[in-house]
């Protein structure tokens, strides 16, 4: 799933991003803010505006607003998926 389809209120991790759909300065500035694989996320809210932008991205204890155009080039992994995967391999 991507960063723009989470569900507000819920844990991800981000496993992988599509830094070729980006930018350079954007993908300068989204690794400075901490929004790179392995960071711990959370949609806190969307927007208003009909484009449900920009999003309110908790990473750490920080909030970030983030287009939806950059959210969507983010795959997360929540992190109850994340926790029933290690159980398992545990096992």
């Amino acid at each position: 799933m991507t960063l723009d389809s989470l569900p507000v209120g819920l844990s991800a991790r981000i496993i992988a991003v599509d830094w070729a759909q980006l930018a350079d300065e954007e993908a300068q500035r989204l690794r400075a803010l901490g929004l790179d694989v392995g960071a711990k996320v959370e949609v806190a809210h969307r927007g208003v505006f009909a484009g449900r932008d920009p999003l309110a991205i908790s990473v750490g204890r920080m909030t970030v607003a983030l287009r939806r155009v950059h959210a969507r080039a983010m795959q997360v992994e929540t992190t109850q998926i994340a926790a029933k995967q290690v159980e398992v391999a545990g096992a």
